[in-house]
Parts: structure tokens; sequence; C-alpha cells
């Protein structure tokens, strides 16, 4: 490393002309610029600079050497720009992961408009009602509910949402200690609400799953077609109009925080804030608008 360091300022001494106008370009003292040329030529074994009062000169072998150390300096720079361009605008490939209702309803509506902003961005989501491990499946992004037991993860809550226990219109109206009860495998078989009343009084409501599966848009499907009630996002029950309905609208269930969660730390790239500053707020006009 010290090496590298080295070569790079001996091509700045040899561009600026002189050991003062380098140190003045690099912000490092004469004394500083100096020692480095000293050591470089100390460790090559070689003269690389003939020098005078007045000016440097290139030996054949500083000659040959300084052309390396051009090429090097100018694959840096290189770097250092392409690094600069991606906080200018979002580009290249961000792998955002979601459960399947969030991923529909929230995220891809506002990845769809972020291609349009920004051609350069790449995409890859995968929907997973299952919380995937960042590191196995090169995760950038997941949105998800709750937070994650991974304390090594930066996670903001950037909303929340409300799940409704709801039925096909013709069940929803029965007794629901009566009616089939389908769940989400992450739900378990054991299933058990407490609902807050308008007076704020709970209530308990506990029950045996009859069906279970792992695929969201299975629960509702099941529900849409009478099998029996369960739980469906408040802002993704809106788009069903009167096909599903709540049990009862009194009965509110406790609110569900929803979390953006990277493993970047303070020095989020700017592909990752820009998705987590659109899906929040829309997030937040999806529940306004439910």
């Amino acid at each position: 490393m010290n090496r590298l360091k080295q070569m790079m300022i001996f091509a700045h001494i040899v561009e600026a002309g002189s050991i003062s106008a380098a140190g003045e370009q690099l912000n490092l003292s004469k004394s500083v610029i100096s020692q480095n040329l000293k050591q470089l030529e100390q460790s090559l074994g070689v003269v690389l600079l003939k020098r005078t009062t007045r000016r440097l000169s290139l030996t054949d072998a500083g000659e040959r050497f300084y052309t390396k150390c051009k090429t090097i300096n100018s694959i840096a720079d290189n770097a250092w720009e392409q690094a600069q361009a991606y906080l200018a605008q979002p580009k290249g490939r961000i792998r955002i992961t979601a459960p399947n209702a969030l991923m529909e309803t929230l995220v891809t509506p506002v990845i769809a408009k972020l291609m349009k902003d920004y051609p350069g961005l790449k995409p890859e989501l995968i929907s997973a009602d299952e919380q995937l491990d960042f590191m196995a499946n090169d995760i950038d992004l997941a949105i998800r509910v709750g937070r994650s037991a991974d304390s090594n993860l930066t996670q903001k809550r950037i909303g929340s949402f409300n799940d409704v226990l709801c039925g096909a219109a013709g069940v929803a109206q029965k007794n629901i200690d009566t009616l089939p009860y389908i769940a989400n495998v992450w739900q378990g078989n054991s299933i058990k609400h407490m609902f807050t009343r308008p007076d704020g009084s709970e209530q308990l409501f506990s029950t045996e799953a009859q069906c279970t599966t792992n695929s969201f848009y299975a629960c509702v499907a099941l529900i849409k077609a009478g099998a029996g009630i369960g739980i469906v996002p408040d802002f993704y029950l809106s788009r069903f109009d009167s096909e599903l309905v709540p049990v009862d609208s009194n009965l509110k269930l406790p609110s569900n925080p929803v979390f953006a969660i990277h493993p970047f730390g303070k020095n989020q790239p700017l592909n990752v804030a820009v998705c987590v500053e659109g899906i929040q707020k829309h997030l937040q006009n999806l529940v306004g608008d439910s």
C-alpha cells in the first residue's frame, strides 16, 4: 500500500515539475514529498530523478518508471470519477426483496417510476413471504413487516398498515367463531387476534386454521372464493370493492410497522436511498387512501 502511494507521489512530482509544486497539489509538506521520493528510490535501488537547485530531470530508469506510475494514477482517477458518478444519479443493480403483498402493491409501482426516471437503474426484485438471508441471497434492500433480529442491519421504520379480518361478502356476515380460517404458513395453525373496539375495549379471537398456504395470493384467492376468513392488509383490501369485506368493521387489529432494511450502515448507496424514499412516500399514500 505504501509503495503505491510513493509511486503516485512520484508521478505528481514529475507532472508538477518540482517537489514544492507537487506538495501544493497534494496538500502535503515538501519534506513529506521528499521523504516518499527518497524511500521509493531506496526500495527500487535506482535513481529516478536528477535534482539540482533549479530543476528536476528524469533518469532513463525514471522515465520508464514514470510511464507505469502515470498509468496507475490514471486508473485511480478513473475509478474515483466512476464512483462519484453513482452519487449523481441512481444507476446499476439493486436487489430488493419484500413479501408478496408489499412487493405487488408497495414496491413495484415505485420501482416502475424510478426505472423511467433513471434508465441506468437495474432492479432485481424477489417476492418472498419468508425472510431471506441478506448475504446468502445478495440482498441490497428488504421491505419487511416488523424489525429484523439481525442487529448488523440498518433498519428504518417507513410506515405502518393494519390487517383486516375479512371474507367474501356472503361469508363475512356469519358468526366468525363458526367460519373456517385461512392462514398463511407464517401465522401457524393456532390463530389468535386481539381486536380493539371503538370504545377501547379488547376482544380476543382464537381459532385453529383449517387451511394453510405459503402463498399470500393463495390465501386471498381462497378467502375471495368463500372458503373461509383471513387477514388481508387494509391497503390491499381496498382493491376488491365489495368482493371482500371486513367481518366486523368495529373490530380493529394492531398496526403492523413496515421497515426498510439494508446492510450499508450510514453510507447507504444512492440506489438504496432513492428506493427507500420512494417506497416510504408510496406507503403513506396507500394507507391514507385505504
